[in-house]
């Protein structure tokens, strides 16, 4: 953009203003994609040991490989 500097940093990625994303989670793993998003929030939780509230996304893939469902709390 003009007037920006190039040299700007910022911590996380902008989602929606005033959010932030820390940090990038992709299950490896193939994920049913019926699971709804309160499916994925427990897969989360209880299968990762992570809270699916905090400041991450978490990327989930189908078993072909070819499709992929994001989780983001805002």
């Amino acid at each position: 953009m003009a007037g920006e500097s190039g040299t700007r940093r910022s911590r996380g990625v902008l989602m929606h203003a005033g959010c932030r994303i820390e940090q990038v989670y992709l299950c490896r793993a193939p994920v049913d994609f019926r699971k709804s998003i309160g499916g994925l929030s427990v897969l989360v939780e209880q299968e990762l040991e992570l809270n699916p509230f905090g400041s991450a996304l978490y990327v989930f893939i189908n078993r072909q490989r070819d499709k992929i469902k994001v989780l983001y709390w805002h």
